[in-house]
């Protein structure tokens, strides 16, 4: 399923008025905004990804459209998506941006084992 391009855009203008480096990969059917190389947002379908401080994951949990992340049916701490009820105000959207990005310095990339990796393809 297609992710949200009109979100996607409203991520990419926020990061960009920051000043925000970023990079953008498309993964698990969406679009994530890598900084630092680490995941700190994303796009799917028509809500919000954000990797947030797993000390304030409950109390995310409790603002207007926020869910746990649950791509394999259990929910990873400290990961959540935003419906779009939650995400109505260029404010609610900050706020979202905000906390993943404070977050981000501490978070820890993820590093795949060698043996996982993709082999290129040689022409």
């Amino acid at each position: 399923m297609a992710y949200d391009e009109d979100l996607a855009m409203r991520v990419r203008r926020l990061l960009s008025d920051r000043n925000v480096s970023f990079d953008e990969k498309r993964m698990m059917g969406g679009l994530c905004f890598m900084v630092e190389g680490k995941m700190c947002l994303g796009v799917e379908t028509d809500r919000l990804m954000a990797r947030i401080d797993p000390e304030i994951y409950d109390e995310a949990l409790r603002r207007p459209g926020c869910t746990p992340m649950d791509f394999t049916g259990r929910p990873m701490r400290g990961f959540v998506f935003i419906n779009p009820d939650g995400l109505r105000s260029g404010r609610d959207l900050d706020h979202w941006l905000s906390l993943a990005l404070e977050f981000n310095p501490t978070a820890v990339a993820s590093t795949r084992p060698k043996g996982n990796r993709r082999k290129e393809r040689q022409s």
